[in-house]
């Protein structure tokens, strides 16, 4: 099989692998952190300086020029969430009782290929799935009025190009093209019946769904100041999507249409990653993270029907995320390497905005991991995480963005573990010298 024919192979494995996933968002807000098996091993420290090897061009595309020859990664996280919404005593809806664990387990698989073409240049490709949320508490509750099921589901494929400037620095740019699906659910009133009829058991639901492909763009470097330190810094752009669907309930619960083609601008937000890897001794290298993702861009999309007229909207107006990492492995011997790393990340969501749909707050990443060579080709990755949130509030009241005229308090219990796996191979013999840039001779 040729070079061609297998990488378009793998890249098609990665992608059916990814349409069958659904995401549980694990990265602040609706996104995903969640791909790579070896990074996740350090809470994600220095993952936009290599420690998650060919992985972390997720982060960082500028890493491909870290892999010599041939090579391909493949990781699966199975994400456990438990997130159970308790409204308190003085909610008028509160005989509905709670929502039940609105957390849906997730399997979120990332695929990876690069090729090095001689010692300048390499090539290469991910397929991952940056953005997902899957939440879906009991159909009849006492936030039914704000929320039922939501689903938000993404596919990302990103060509790169890396080029190895010399020693000591690389840089790598690549498109990206993204598929986009969202779907919410809410209760709302029963044809005819008042407005409070949709706090009622049994109240109709109305539906929002809507997808697009757009396009952006990562890019990256990577700088080696001295023998045994690398500093990463990574970026993957904004995506501009124009949804397209439909929003549909019961004829006449929300309008004299059971059905109306709406279309809503949304923007998936631009993220900056910075990494540094230490070697310390030949068997232990420290490794610390730092990530900004520009979650203040995401305002509050308007859902335009016929016409043009805005028929609802989709109140967002998140803040900024921050994720901070330290972490460590330890090259036990020749075949097995162990790591671990914790995490703070600052969630873009708060108390003033902080909804039914996704009640995010503050959280410590605690993880463990390891790696297994088996040969010179292949090995192996496994991974263990534990995010602790912090206490989180609801508290819907006259103010609050998602207001419709009944006060809806409530405390989250919440907590996530994160099991993942990943292997990599190398196809070429690495014994095999990699081409030299050929020489230009002027005559």
């Amino acid at each position: 099989m040729g070079l061609l024919s297998r990488s378009l192979s793998l890249t098609a494995v990665s992608l059916a692998a990814l349409i069958v996933a659904q995401g549980s968002a694990q990265a602040g807000a609706f996104a995903l952190r969640e791909q790579s098996a070896t990074a996740q091993g350090y809470s994600f420290a220095g993952a936009a300086s290599g420690s998650g090897y060919l992985s972390s061009m997720f982060w960082n595309p500028a890493v491909i020029t870290m892999a010599p020859g041939w090579q391909s990664e493949w990781h699966t996280s199975v994400i456990i969430p438990r997130v159970d919404i308790n409204p308190l005593p003085s909610v008028p809806t509160f005989a509905l009782g709670s929502s039940g664990d609105i957390g849906e387990d997730a399997v979120v698989p990332a695929g990876y290929s690069s090729y090095q073409i001689n010692d300048m240049f390499w090539v290469g490709v991910s397929s991952t799935s940056p953005y997902g949320l899957v939440t879906d508490p009991r159909e009849n509750w006492s936030g039914q009025l704000y929320s039922r099921s939501s689903r938000i589901f993404s596919v990302n494929v990103n060509p790169v190009l890396g080029v190895k400037v010399n020693d000591w620095f690389s840089f790598a740019v690549g498109p990206s093209l993204q598929y986009f699906d969202i779907r919410l659910k809410r209760a709302v009133p029963f044809p005819g019946a008042p407005a409070a009829s949709a706090t009622l058991p049994g109240a109709p639901s109305a539906i929002l769904d809507g997808d697009d492909v757009g396009f952006g763009f990562t890019a990256g470097v990577t700088i080696t100041p001295f023998a045994g330190t690398t500093i990463g810094i990574g970026y993957r752009s904004q995506v501009e999507h124009e949804l397209e669907g439909d929003l549909s309930a019961p004829f006449g619960s929300i309008g004299p249409f059971a059905r109306v083609p709406i279309t809503a601008k949304l923007k998936t937000p631009d993220q900056l990653t910075v990494g540094i890897s230490q070697v310390i001794t030949p068997a232990i290298t420290v490794h610390a993270g730092f990530e900004w993702t520009n979650w203040s861009v995401l305002k509050t999309p308007l859902v335009i029907g016929p016409g043009g007229v805005a028929v609802t909207d989709i109140p967002l107006n998140y803040e900024d995320g921050f994720f901070y990492s330290v972490g460590a492995d330890y090259k036990l011997n020749d075949q097995w390497t162990l790591r671990a790393g914790v995490a703070y990340e600052e969630s873009p969501i708060d108390t003033e905005i902080c909804s039914t749909r996704l009640p995010d707050n503050d959280r410590i990443w605690a993880s463990v991991g390891a790696s297994y060579q088996w040969n010179d080709r292949l090995s192996f990755d496994v991974a263990y995480t534990h995010i602790f949130s912090k206490e989180t509030d609801i508290r819907i009241v006259p103010g609050h963005q998602d207001y419709a005229g009944l006060p809806y308090l409530a405390d989250v219990d919440s907590a996530v573990d994160i099991v993942s796996a990943g292997l990599r191979y190398r196809w070429d013999d690495p014994k095999v010298a990699i081409p030299a840039v050929p020489l230009v001779r002027k005559y």
